[in-house]
């Protein structure tokens, strides 16, 4: 069983806060750890899937239902489909607040980002947590596997557990491939989406050839027949249900002309590649597409190891002068991370004029190598293992 880095999280959570929600993509294992973290408390605890039509029945009067639970820890899954519950959980945590109950009344479990559950945020303001789950990160796998670790695995397969865990390629292959057309054709219209199933299917396939670009929607639109701002909302919806990551840009204050477009990413490496039809590793390693998928590889890993003191960007001129990823570290140090995969790294001109624009502290080069070297005086040359070490140790810091 690989041990899953927010457990530690969740169990603080549910101890200083009376509701916890859990957010993430279908199928990464929220349940599953709901449960496991329910074994582990010394609460005696109560399990709704609101995707069953009893569990969801059963809340036709949420608020008589709840109250048959005093001192229980409720887990409603997929709460989502139910946004009206959170006015009466609301309630229901300030009664048992004033009973002398502090904390650990419910855990959400939910597959839409926090934007869309904008109602939990503004019913229980000061009284909820949110937490994301993703698919398995490069750090979780290498903890349980240990010198076995092949991190090619991971890049091809992606996190999803039934994906990476399956026996083989080919099953790794054909469980994502169904999972792409559940979630487009039943997943998300469930979850109250008005969006053509097969509109939507062609446009996620479309942005695997735009990972790690900006999207031009007029021309993605064009492609597909659709206006601009339907694509912009296909990806908006795709962004809030776990699938996409827009990559926002540098915005500090310069007189050159930036780029303004996010940089979109599909976030889980295995679904691009399925996206992409690039079954076998093999398959990847002769496709034009491989930096850009190590590059999204890479940077999903490291975003997902950043707490919220971080800050997150690209940088990029109208010049096509860039850095790959701008961290701003919550001792406001400028690192610039540029991504190659190669083992012998070069860096073009634009890279260092880049640098001076941002006025950065700490220079980077993640490669798909062991070793950490330096370049030159000011660039170090560095695997993605020891990078995530690095972060560690930031985030120590707070």
């Amino acid at each position: 069983m690989i041990e899953r880095n927010i457990v530690g999280k969740l169990e603080n959570a549910l101890a200083n806060m009376p509701v916890v929600a859990l957010l993430g993509p279908r199928q990464v294992g929220k349940t599953t750890l709901a449960f496991e973290i329910s074994k582990k408390l010394n609460k005696q605890t109560t399990y709704l899937d609101l995707e069953s039509d009893s569990d969801f029945n059963k809340l036709s009067d949420p608020e008589s239902y709840f109250k048959r639970f005093d001192s229980v820890l409720i887990i409603i899954d997929e709460v989502q489909r139910k946004p009206d519950l959170f006015r009466i959980i609301r309630g229901i945590v300030d009664e048992r607040k004033r009973n002398g109950e502090k904390n650990g009344h419910f855990l959400l479990l939910g597959s839409a980002s926090r934007d869309l559950l904008q109602l939990s945020s503004e019913s229980l303001a000061g009284r909820i947590r949110y937490l994301e789950l993703t698919p398995f990160t490069f750090k979780e796998i290498e903890k349980k596997e240990g010198k076995d670790f092949n991190y090619e695995k991971n890049w091809l397969r992606g996190g999803f557990p039934d994906s990476y865990l399956n026996e083989n390629d080919t099953q790794s292959w054909e469980w994502r491939s169904d999972f792409i057309t559940t979630y487009v054709e039943r997943d998300i219209p469930n979850m109250g989406v008005g969006i053509s199933p097969e509109h939507l299917k062609r446009c996620w396939k479309m942005l695997a050839h735009y990972h790690g670009n900006q999207v031009n929607y007029s021309e993605l639109g064009r492609s597909l027949e659709l206006s601009h701002t339907t694509i912009k909302h296909y990806i908006d919806v795709l962004t809030d249900f776990y699938m996409v990551r827009q990559l926002q840009p540098w915005s500090g204050n310069l007189k050159k002309r930036l780029v303004k477009s996010p940089k979109i990413y599909i976030r889980d490496s295995g679904i691009l590649h399925t996206l992409l039809r690039l079954p076998k590793m093999t398959d990847l390693l002769s496709h034009p597409s491989i930096g850009a998928s190590w590059e999204g590889f890479v940077i999903e890993n490291i975003i997902n190891q950043l707490n919220d003191q971080w800050e997150i960007s690209y940088y990029r001129t109208a010049t096509q002068i860039e850095i790959d990823l701008v961290l701003k570290t919550p001792d406001n140090e400028i690192w610039a991370v540029e991504i190659k995969r190669a083992s012998a790294p070069k860096l073009s001109r634009g890279f260092y004029e880049a640098c001076k624009d941002i006025q950065a502290t700490h220079k980077w080069i993640v490669n798909a190598q062991e070793d950490q070297y330096p370049l030159t005086n000011e660039i170090d040359v560095i695997g993605l293992r020891e990078f995530i070490k690095q972060i560690t140790s930031k985030n120590e810091l707070k």
